[in-house]
Protein backbone atom coordinates (compact mmCIF):
# COMPACT_ATOMS: atom_id res chain seq x y z
CA UNK A 1 0.00 0.00 0.00
CA UNK A 2 1.49 3.36 -1.04
CA UNK A 3 0.98 6.52 0.90
CA UNK A 4 1.55 9.92 -0.61
CA UNK A 5 3.45 12.55 1.36
CA UNK A 6 2.45 16.11 0.99
CA UNK A 7 4.36 19.15 2.21
CA UNK A 8 2.53 21.50 4.37
CA UNK A 9 2.18 24.95 2.81
CA UNK A 10 3.50 26.47 6.02
CA UNK A 11 6.85 24.58 5.76
CA UNK A 12 8.06 26.08 2.45
CA UNK A 13 7.77 29.72 3.53
CA UNK A 14 9.60 28.84 6.73
CA UNK A 15 12.54 27.33 4.81
CA UNK A 16 12.64 30.31 2.53
CA UNK A 17 12.81 32.62 5.49
CA UNK A 18 15.72 30.64 6.94
CA UNK A 19 17.61 30.75 3.65
CA UNK A 20 17.01 34.48 3.45
CA UNK A 21 18.41 34.86 6.95
CA UNK A 22 21.46 32.78 6.04
CA UNK A 23 22.01 34.71 2.78
CA UNK A 24 21.60 38.01 4.60
CA UNK A 25 24.07 36.89 7.25
CA UNK A 26 26.62 35.87 4.59
CA UNK A 27 26.23 39.18 2.77
CA UNK A 28 26.63 41.06 6.04
CA UNK A 29 29.74 39.04 6.89
CA UNK A 30 31.28 39.80 3.49
CA UNK A 31 30.51 43.49 3.90
CA UNK A 32 32.08 43.48 7.35
CA UNK A 33 35.24 41.78 6.05
CA UNK A 34 35.55 44.25 3.15
CA UNK A 35 34.89 47.20 5.47
CA UNK A 36 37.44 45.88 7.93
CA UNK A 37 40.09 45.52 5.26
CA UNK A 38 39.41 49.00 3.96
CA UNK A 39 39.60 50.42 7.47
CA UNK A 40 42.84 48.50 8.18
CA UNK A 41 44.34 49.76 4.92
CA UNK A 42 43.36 53.31 5.73
CA UNK A 43 44.47 53.24 9.36
CA UNK A 44 47.25 50.63 8.98
CA UNK A 45 48.73 50.94 12.48
CA UNK A 46 51.65 48.67 11.51
CA UNK A 47 52.42 50.53 8.29
CA UNK A 48 55.30 52.89 7.60
CA UNK A 49 55.19 56.49 6.50
CA UNK A 50 58.06 58.10 4.67
CA UNK A 51 58.69 61.75 5.46
CA UNK A 52 61.37 63.66 3.59
CA UNK A 53 62.86 66.34 5.87
CA UNK A 54 65.92 66.98 3.74
CA UNK A 55 67.30 70.47 3.73
CA UNK A 56 67.32 72.57 0.52
CA UNK A 57 70.19 71.87 -1.84
CA UNK A 58 73.05 74.32 -1.32
CA UNK A 59 74.97 75.49 -4.38
CA UNK A 60 78.59 75.57 -3.26
CA UNK A 61 80.37 76.61 -6.42
CA UNK A 62 80.16 76.95 -10.20
CA UNK A 63 83.07 76.26 -12.51
CA UNK A 64 83.38 77.12 -16.17
CA UNK A 65 84.26 74.07 -18.25
CA UNK A 66 86.70 74.38 -21.10
CA UNK A 67 87.05 70.80 -22.16
CA UNK A 68 85.62 68.55 -24.81
CA UNK A 69 84.00 65.28 -23.76
CA UNK A 70 85.31 63.16 -26.60
CA UNK A 71 84.37 59.57 -25.68
CA UNK A 72 82.63 57.49 -23.04
CA UNK A 73 83.25 53.89 -22.08
CA UNK A 74 80.74 51.69 -20.25
CA UNK A 75 82.21 49.00 -18.01
CA UNK A 76 80.98 46.23 -15.74
CA UNK A 77 82.97 44.26 -13.18
CA UNK A 78 82.09 41.47 -10.74
CA UNK A 79 83.92 42.07 -7.46
CA UNK A 80 84.55 38.89 -5.45
CA UNK A 81 85.62 40.06 -1.99
CA UNK A 82 86.37 37.51 0.72
CA UNK A 83 87.42 38.16 4.32
CA UNK A 84 88.58 35.24 6.45
CA UNK A 85 89.51 34.94 10.11
CA UNK A 86 92.96 33.62 10.94
CA UNK A 87 91.98 30.70 13.17
CA UNK A 88 88.24 30.27 12.65
CA UNK A 89 86.31 28.48 9.88
CA UNK A 90 84.24 30.51 7.44
CA UNK A 91 81.01 29.19 8.94
CA UNK A 92 81.91 30.90 12.24
CA UNK A 93 83.74 34.04 11.14
CA UNK A 94 84.17 35.33 7.61
CA UNK A 95 82.36 36.90 4.70
CA UNK A 96 82.34 36.55 0.95
CA UNK A 97 80.48 39.02 -1.25
CA UNK A 98 79.85 39.09 -4.99
CA UNK A 99 79.19 42.64 -6.13
CA UNK A 100 78.26 43.73 -9.65
CA UNK A 101 79.61 47.20 -10.42
CA UNK A 102 78.50 49.01 -13.58
CA UNK A 103 79.48 52.49 -14.62
CA UNK A 104 81.01 54.76 -17.20
CA UNK A 105 84.29 56.56 -17.70
CA UNK A 106 84.52 59.77 -19.73
CA UNK A 107 87.57 60.72 -21.78
CA UNK A 108 88.05 64.45 -22.37
CA UNK A 109 90.52 66.94 -23.77
CA UNK A 110 91.20 69.98 -21.58
CA UNK A 111 91.37 73.04 -23.81
CA UNK A 112 92.40 75.24 -20.87
CA UNK A 113 95.76 73.43 -20.84
CA UNK A 114 96.56 74.64 -24.37
CA UNK A 115 99.50 77.03 -24.75
CA UNK A 116 98.98 80.59 -25.96
CA UNK A 117 100.53 79.75 -29.33
CA UNK A 118 98.65 76.45 -29.69
CA UNK A 119 96.71 77.75 -32.71
CA UNK A 120 98.63 79.17 -35.67
CA UNK A 121 97.09 80.52 -38.86
CA UNK A 122 98.79 81.18 -42.20
CA UNK A 123 98.97 84.73 -43.56
CA UNK A 124 96.37 84.05 -46.25
CA UNK A 125 94.12 82.43 -43.61
CA UNK A 126 93.73 79.21 -45.55
CA UNK A 127 95.78 76.93 -43.26
CA UNK A 128 95.47 76.37 -39.53
CA UNK A 129 97.52 74.26 -37.13
CA UNK A 130 96.30 73.29 -33.68
CA UNK A 131 98.32 71.62 -30.92
CA UNK A 132 96.34 69.87 -28.20
CA UNK A 133 97.07 68.04 -24.95
CA UNK A 134 96.30 64.36 -24.87
CA UNK A 135 92.93 63.11 -23.65
CA UNK A 136 92.49 62.36 -19.97
CA UNK A 137 90.17 60.02 -18.11
CA UNK A 138 87.51 61.22 -15.73
CA UNK A 139 86.85 59.40 -12.46
CA UNK A 140 84.61 56.34 -12.94
CA UNK A 141 80.95 57.08 -12.34
CA UNK A 142 79.16 54.02 -10.95
CA UNK A 143 75.49 53.67 -11.81
CA UNK A 144 73.65 52.87 -8.58
CA UNK A 145 70.66 51.47 -10.47
CA UNK A 146 72.89 48.84 -12.13
CA UNK A 147 75.31 48.15 -9.24
CA UNK A 148 74.20 45.67 -6.60
CA UNK A 149 75.22 42.83 -4.29
CA UNK A 150 74.66 39.63 -6.23
CA UNK A 151 75.36 37.13 -3.44
CA UNK A 152 76.75 37.16 0.08
CA UNK A 153 77.90 34.54 2.57
CA UNK A 154 78.44 35.43 6.22
CA UNK A 155 79.66 33.51 9.21
CA UNK A 156 77.68 33.15 12.43
CA UNK A 157 79.58 35.91 14.24
CA UNK A 158 79.11 38.30 11.32
CA UNK A 159 75.37 37.66 11.24
CA UNK A 160 75.06 38.31 14.96
CA UNK A 161 77.17 41.45 14.66
CA UNK A 162 75.03 42.80 11.83
CA UNK A 163 71.87 42.00 13.79
CA UNK A 164 73.08 43.78 16.92
CA UNK A 165 74.36 46.79 15.00
CA UNK A 166 70.96 47.25 13.34
CA UNK A 167 72.53 48.06 9.98
CA UNK A 168 73.76 45.94 7.08
CA UNK A 169 77.41 45.71 6.15
CA UNK A 170 79.02 48.79 4.68
CA UNK A 171 79.17 48.61 0.88
CA UNK A 172 81.53 51.55 0.49
CA UNK A 173 84.53 49.24 0.20
CA UNK A 174 82.82 47.33 -2.61
CA UNK A 175 82.07 50.53 -4.54
CA UNK A 176 85.63 51.80 -4.14
CA UNK A 177 87.08 48.49 -5.27
CA UNK A 178 84.74 48.40 -8.28
CA UNK A 179 85.74 51.97 -9.22
CA UNK A 180 89.43 51.04 -8.97
CA UNK A 181 89.03 48.02 -11.22
CA UNK A 182 86.94 49.94 -13.75
CA UNK A 183 89.52 52.73 -13.89
CA UNK A 184 92.30 50.20 -14.48
CA UNK A 185 90.26 48.66 -17.30
CA UNK A 186 89.65 52.11 -18.81
CA UNK A 187 93.38 52.92 -18.74
CA UNK A 188 94.17 49.63 -20.46
CA UNK A 189 91.52 50.20 -23.14
CA UNK A 190 91.69 52.39 -26.25
CA UNK A 191 89.32 54.93 -24.71
CA UNK A 192 91.86 57.77 -24.66
CA UNK A 193 92.99 57.00 -28.19
CA UNK A 194 89.38 57.13 -29.35
CA UNK A 195 88.96 60.48 -27.59
CA UNK A 196 92.06 61.86 -29.33
CA UNK A 197 90.72 60.77 -32.72
CA UNK A 198 87.28 62.26 -32.05
CA UNK A 199 88.77 65.56 -30.92
CA UNK A 200 90.87 65.78 -34.05
CA UNK A 201 87.85 65.13 -36.24
CA UNK A 202 85.74 67.69 -34.36
CA UNK A 203 88.32 70.50 -34.63
CA UNK A 204 89.10 69.74 -38.27
CA UNK A 205 85.44 69.88 -39.22
CA UNK A 206 84.84 73.07 -37.24
CA UNK A 207 87.83 74.94 -38.70
CA UNK A 208 87.04 73.84 -42.25
CA UNK A 209 83.51 75.12 -41.81
CA UNK A 210 85.07 78.50 -40.96
CA UNK A 211 86.83 78.62 -44.33
CA UNK A 212 90.20 76.97 -43.72
CA UNK A 213 91.12 74.63 -46.54
CA UNK A 214 93.94 72.83 -44.72
CA UNK A 215 93.72 71.97 -41.04
CA UNK A 216 96.42 70.16 -39.06
CA UNK A 217 95.69 68.94 -35.58
CA UNK A 218 98.61 67.63 -33.55
CA UNK A 219 99.21 66.76 -29.93
CA UNK A 220 101.88 68.38 -27.81
CA UNK A 221 103.94 65.19 -27.65
CA UNK A 222 104.05 64.86 -31.44
CA UNK A 223 106.88 66.35 -33.51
Amino acid sequence: MTTSRTTSPEVIPGRRRRWRYVAGFLVLAVLLVVAGRLAWTWLNPMGEQTIDRSQPVLLQSIKDLSRFEAATGNFQVVVDLEKDANFLPDAIKGTRTLFVGSGGVDAYVDFSAMATNAVTVSEDRTEATVRLPRAQLEKPNLDNSRSYVFAQQRGLFDRVQDFLSGSPGDQRELYLLAEKKIREAAVASDLRARADTNTKAMLSGMLKSLGFTKVTVKFTDEP
